[in-house]
């Protein structure tokens, strides 16, 4: 598959991770503000994000329009990212989005219009979905950069 949204993902890819290597401890910890989310949470979110993508990219290739729900805060939470340690968890978006990126190249045209359903209960293409994970992804990176 070719599409902008892939090689806008390859050069976040080349260029992120070095800026966000650069942040200190205390930089990864402090919130955004009272009951905001701290950067490690922001990647958490995008690691949470690329596990359920990625369930999302496969199945619409070979389910019926399959149900594929996300809670966000819970997974944030209970993944416990505000815990975590920060190199951990860039090196664990890194890998889970290089995958993404082989992946998503070898998906054949003709699938992008297959259809999933989200949590909102509406229907989603396989094509907007790949879009909307890289511009999300894009949205929370500017928010942490």
């Amino acid at each position: 598959m070719k599409r902008p949204a892939l090689e806008r993902l390859a050069q976040i890819l080349h260029q992120v991770p070095a800026q966000l290597s650069a942040f200190s401890s205390e930089e990864w910890n402090t919130p955004y503000g009272p009951g905001k989310w701290n950067k490690k949470q922001v990647i958490g979110h995008l690691i949470d994000s690329a596990v359920n993508n990625h369930q999302r990219f496969v199945r619409i290739q070979f389910e019926d329009t399959p149900v594929i729900r996300y809670a966000q805060e819970e997974w944030n939470q209970y993944s416990y990212h505000r815990l975590q340690n920060e190199r951990l968890l860039l090196q664990t978006w890194i890998a889970h989005n290089t995958f993404l990126l082989a992946l998503l190249q070898q998906i054949p045209e003709a699938a992008l219009e297959r259809t999933g359903i989200g949590g909102e209960g509406k229907p989603f293409t396989l094509a907007y979905i790949v879009d909307d994970y890289v511009d999300h992804m894009e949205h929370h990176l500017k928010q942490i950069l």
